[in-house]
């Protein structure tokens, strides 16, 4: 374990990319922490994203893709896609809950979240994301901490 700011972070094993996608296969929002050429990112998500709409909900939702352990969760019209290193000791049902968790942030935030508020305010979910992940790791999942400084720009920025 690395401890960095009074966290404890695992060093070798973090996030590598975030992707919201909806039912079309459009891409929404993506945000990677591990350097992608363009093309390498735009086959990436084409490929994955087919691989996960093509699923059924029955379906388990993590996949093995490539090198990426991908966990992915559906939310009205938006699939939330996180791909981590394909590692045995990963936790997916807390990629899951951070999943959950980024919704409902975002759900508080925009008061009911849909693809919509996604497309017209994509600075700000970015900055919501920026707040929960810093360079693949989890930093922050407290609702309050993550939105307390977008909150305060917006206050004071009038």
């Amino acid at each position: 374990l690395k401890v960095c700011s009074g966290l404890a972070l695992r060093h070798a094993v973090m996030i590598r990319f975030i992707l919201m996608v909806n039912k079309q296969g459009q891409t929404r929002l993506s945000q990677y922490y591990e350097y992608l050429s363009i093309q390498e990112r735009v086959q990436l998500e084409g490929e994955l994203v087919r691989k996960c709409l093509a699923r059924h909900e029955q379906q388990c939702s993590i996949i093995e893709y490539r090198s990426y352990k991908v966990i992915y969760r559906r939310y009205a019209s938006l699939y939330f896609i996180v791909g981590v290193d394909n590692d045995d000791t990963e936790n997916e049902l807390a990629y899951l809950e951070f999943i959950h968790n980024l919704v409902e942030t975002l759900d508080k935030y925009f008061e009911n979240v849909c693809e919509l508020d996604i497309m017209f305010n994509l600075e700000k979910a970015h900055f919501i994301l920026d707040e929960m992940v810093m360079d693949g790791a989890i930093v922050d999942t407290n609702k309050a901490n993550v939105l307390n400084p977008i909150l305060m720009m917006e206050r004071y920025s009038y």
